[in-house]
């Protein structure tokens, strides 16, 4: 099924800027906050560093305002792994994440663009084999962690939309399908300048049960739009807006900072 941890860790991972280039180290700062029906309900700090053809990420998540009454969650996320080509290859993930007195983590470990190892704490209850899809041998070869899916290698704006990502988030697979939406521009600390918006298709594939009314909405009635913007020169371009609409109101993903500080 969709942890709402995972989720959550997924949406805020918005912060992933990834240089091609084997020149000298740098590093880019993005902090986000979330807001449902208009209320903050979150906040994310990323600080990313690459050097050749290696990448790292740290970040943190909080929820804030009203959310604190209710669920107060608090976490760390960190991401690694190579550039090769235009291509990410995660080697780490990790998420570590306490909802009031509730401790969490999930890590999942890759080698050469497939899932080695997954822990998850604390583990998933018994899955009944009748409304369980389990995940298939070829399900977790050329996946993505839920921070290196959210970063887009592509020639220009243009190119941005128009594929498929495939996502495994510690338990589910599923395949994110981007179309072009429309372009346009935006002002935030560290970028001024061009965007595009795609909306994005939700599709599991393995690793949830079948009919749940959560993941049936985000397939067929929730609308998904991503709105990327380039990370400087270095042909990478990330998430700097996103909304998701619920069957209570629709989750708001906003960058206040987004530049590069080195």
């Amino acid at each position: 099924m969709l942890r709402s941890s995972h989720a959550f860790a997924a949406l805020l991972a918005v912060a992933l800027p990834t240089s091609t280039s084997a020149a000298a180290p740098r590093s880019f700062k993005g902090e986000y906050t979330v807001s449902f029906l208009g209320l903050s309900v979150a906040k994310a700090t990323f600080s990313s560093s690459y050097e050749g053809d290696t990448y790292s990420i740290d970040g943190s998540v909080s929820s804030a305002g009203l959310a604190t009454i209710f669920d107060d969650t608090r976490g760390t996320i960190s991401s690694k792994g190579r550039i090769l080509g235009a291509q990410l290859q995660p080697e780490a993930f990790r998420a570590d994440y306490k909802s009031g007195k509730k401790t969490s983590m999930i890590d999942i470990q890759f080698a050469n663009g497939a899932v080695t190892a997954t822990k998850v704490v604390p583990a998933p209850r018994k899955r009944n084999p009748r409304n369980w899809i389990p995940l298939g041998a070829n399900d977790l070869a050329s996946v993505l962690d839920p921070m290196a899916a959210t970063v887009i290698h592509a020639d220009s704006l243009d190119k941005v939309c128009g594929r498929t990502v495939k996502l495994y988030d510690g338990e589910m697979r599923a395949n994110l399908t981007l179309t072009h939406d429309s372009n346009g521009s935006t002002s935030v600390r560290g970028y001024k300048g061009d965007t595009v918006t795609c909306k994005m298709g939700f599709e599991p594939v393995a690793g949830y049960r079948k009919n749940r009314k959560a993941l049936n909405y985000l397939k067929n009635r929730s609308r998904i739009m991503v709105t990327f913007a380039p990370v400087g020169q270095t042909g990478v371009y990330a998430p700097i807006h996103a909304t998701v609409s619920t069957k209570i109101g629709t989750l708001t993903v906003s960058a206040e900072r987004f530049e590069a500080t080195e």
